[in-house]
């Protein structure tokens, strides 16, 4: 069966919502832990991470920072206007972004769209004791569900990071069907977080304390970070009824020069902390085939690694990167990732992966059905439920091993 003939309704279980964890456990580390490998189980709590770890491993995991992404205006009406900032557009670049002053322009989801059909919306905040009037205009877009929203305000010391953490609210997944509160603005963050990008949390991170890191580190396992913003198609539920129909959410990642040499180095000891680093590892040698292809656009496209043949090895690809960031004395790389990983994708660099419990007829879950053998993963989502764990973003964990 080609990938994109792959039915969805394969990949469906019943989730009650009892079994969705609302809040996280108190300490991070304590929750559970299923260790799938070779195709046997066994449970740990998240705490023994390291004891399946070696010194030959290399830990990747996630660097990207949840931002404060949710606003809220008021129509002079009063109507409740919901702006959810997804990526930015102008400038289209997430560092340069943050510290624009003065305007700049959303992409943004839009809440209560129906009584905002045009005008400006008005905020007044309190920054550092001085007022600051922000003004948002809804711009034209043919895109019905998103739309670019652009933003002004009318002091220039202030940065539009400064605004988000004053005037934004953290974004926590629709199915915990709750308000953010003042708790989740640490707990809905990893320890090592530090990139702003995200709306939304690379969840298996959630799971490690400055205790397990330190004992990984004691062990000789090495670690490496790579950034990629968590988009809201991260919730994206697969509404057709064949992959192949699904439109997959582009998510931007940036990498260093560093990093990528330090993988190369520890090729088939790979390990990678939650589903948005396995996209980014595994974007890498497709962009090393763009590039040595000489594609000036380092976009990888939902389908490409199903339709494009790439001689090059993983070693070669990675190396292709290198080559090209000396050239242009680069110390990081953007990209932008649309890749669907399904069953019949081709791992070339992740071995063992750290991650949670997704959704039902979720991309997430199709990207761990490739990952363990396409019938493994009821087996895997058995046991769970039959051990009680619990599902989803503040749920416990898997440590899948290939």
């Amino acid at each position: 069966m080609k990938p994109e003939e792959i039915h969805i309704s394969n990949y469906n279980y019943t989730l009650p919502d009892e079994r969705i964890a609302k809040f996280p456990l108190a300490k991070r580390d304590t929750s559970k832990l299923l260790i799938w490998q070779k195709g046997t189980i066994s449970e740990q709590h998240f705490f023994d991470v390291p004891t399946f770890l070696t010194g030959q491993d290399l830990l990747v995991y996630n660097d990207t920072k949840v931002i404060q992404a949710r606003l809220v205006f008021h129509k002079p009406t009063g109507a409740r206007i919901e702006i959810f900032c997804l990526e930015p557009w102008l400038p289209n670049d997430y560092q340069l972004i943050f510290q624009t002053t003065g305007n700049c322009v959303w992409q943004c989801l839009v809440g209560n769209l129906k009584k905002w059909k045009e005008g400006i919306l008005t905020n007044k905040i309190t920054i550092n004791g001085k007022t600051v009037t922000i003004e948002i205009v809804r711009l034209h877009s043919e895109n019905d569900m998103v739309h670019p929203i652009s933003f002004t305000w009318d002091n220039d010391q202030i940065t539009f990071v400064d605004i988000l953490e004053q005037m934004g609210e953290l974004p926590i997944p629709p199915y915990l069907n709750r308000k953010t509160e003042e708790s989740d603005n640490t707990t809905y963050q990893t320890v090592y977080s530090k990139i702003k990008g995200s709306v939304a949390a690379p969840t298996a991170g959630l799971h490690f304390t400055q205790e397990v890191l330190d004992k990984i580190k004691a062990k000789g396992v090495e670690h490496e970070e790579v950034t990629l913003h968590v988009g809201a198609g991260t919730f994206k539920p697969v509404k057709s009824d064949t992959i192949g129909q699904h439109e997959m959410h582009t998510e931007f990642f940036s990498v260093r020069k560093t990093s990528i040499e330090h993988i190369l180095q520890h090729l088939g000891h790979i390990t990678a902390v939650g589903t948005t680093s396995v996209r980014t590892l595994e974007s890498l040698y497709y962009l090393g085939c763009n590039l040595y292809n000489k594609k000036t656009d380092i976009h990888i496209t939902q389908w490409q690694p199903y339709e494009t043949s790439c001689s090059l090895t993983t070693e070669e690809a990675l190396n292709v990167i290198i080559d090209y960031m000396n050239k242009n004395e680069l110390a990081y790389i953007n990209a932008a990732t649309q890749i669907i990983i399904v069953p019949g994708f081709q791992f070339r660099l992740v071995n063992k992966m750290i991650t949670n419990f997704h959704q039902p007829k979720s991309t997430l879950l199709l990207l761990v059905s490739a990952f363990v053998g396409e019938n493994n993963w009821r087996t895997i989502y058995d046991y769970a439920f039959k051990n009680d764990f619990r599902f989803l973003s503040y749920g416990d964990s898997s440590l899948l091993i290939r």
